[in-house]
């Protein structure tokens, strides 16, 4: 429900933005697929709503004709250089309605009915600027698959469990209360009540395997009055990274680590240090990766066993090594 909303506002200020000319209301009710099908009653409340609520998120929707001198008939527009908006800072949930859009409609790319009504206005004679989509152009990206997911359960307040992995960590089922869907450090979390710990957690999309399965009605719990969501995610997320260590991978291995690298390089430009001699022979790719628990990297690099290498800092070097000779010394 909340995805077609988001699809049918995009859609409509899409369309009046990319119009050179006042766009009638009937003809918008033909080139929009949402409006295709509903009665007049119907379409014109949806309309009329659809159009209050850009103007209520700063859109100027404009109301006029195409020649004030003949009585044309009455059209709308969005005038490209007015919804030219300086760089605003999005609610949680404002920032989670652009996330469902970019999965829609992905940067130069739009959605297969967008670009049908387009081409449909074309048809009906009215010019059509594809440039004025460079100002509407969604930067935020919703690509992991349980998004949608987890926004329609923080709508509806309904119960969910799925499969979560911490790097270095085996899968678990999570049971969750969710609460607010937020984006913060470049990445997608959800926040809510975890009820196997009694407590408030956050869980990076990334790390989430599999479809998020329902596990209660809707509307079986309560998000607390004076939540504020976003505060609270920075408050439960691991401080921010203090450091970046240098280490190697084999090709193919090492996906946790991947997503988390600054920089990477592959196995033709690498530059290793004098302790170069003791990394196991073959192909190696270097990783850049930021970290703030030295410890924690140092048990994730463990857990990809002889498919990882710890080259610097020298501290956490001596402490992968140590855990291992640890390791070696309680088999034998």
């Amino acid at each position: 429900m909340a995805t077609a909303k988001s699809e049918r506002l995009l859609n409509l200020l899409i369309t009046l933005l990319v119009a050179q000319s006042f766009v009638p209301k009937e003809r918008l009710r033909r080139v929009i697929e949402a409006y295709r099908d509903l009665g007049d009653a119907a379409f014109e409340k949806m309309f009329e709503r659809d159009k209050e609520e850009l103007r209520a998120l700063g859109v100027p929707v404009e109301v006029g004709t195409h020649d004030a001198f003949f009585d044309d008939e009455i059209g709308y527009r969005i005038p490209k250089d007015a919804f030219a908006l300086p760089e605003i800072v999005l609610e949680a949930d404002e920032a989670a309605v652009i996330g469902l859009a970019a999965r829609v409609w992905q940067h130069a790319g739009l959605a297969a009915r967008t670009s049908d009504a387009l081409v449909k206005l074309k048809a009906a004679g009215i010019g059509v600027d594809r440039a004025a989509l460079d100002i509407a152009q969604p930067r935020l990206d919703a690509s992991e698959p349980s998004f949608a997911d987890f926004w329609d359960a923080v709508q509806e307040r309904t119960p969910v469990r799925f499969d979560y992995r911490r790097p270095g960590a085996e899968t678990t089922e999570r049971h969750l209360q969710p609460w607010g869907v937020v984006a913060t450090r470049g990445r997608w979390y959800v926040v809510g009540h975890d009820t196997d710990r009694d407590g408030p957690r956050v869980f990076r999309l990334s790390r989430v395997q599999g479809e998020v399965r329902r596990d209660g009605p809707a509307g079986a719990f309560a998000v607390p009055a004076d939540l504020d969501v976003r505060a609270l995610t920075r408050s439960l997320l691991p401080e921010e990274p203090r450091g970046v260590a240098t280490v190697l991978v084999r090709p193919g291995a090492g996906l946790g680590l991947r997503r988390q690298a600054a920089t990477s390089a592959g196995p033709g430009s690498l530059d290793l240090p004098d302790h170069s001699a003791q990394v196991p022979a073959g192909e190696w790719d270097r990783l850049e990766v930021p970290y703030s628990s030295e410890s924690g990297l140092a048990d994730e690099l463990l857990s990809y066993g002889s498919d990882a290498v710890a080259l610097a800092p020298e501290t956490l070097r001596t402490l992968v090594v140590g855990r291992l000779r640890a390791a070696a010394g309680g088999a034998a």
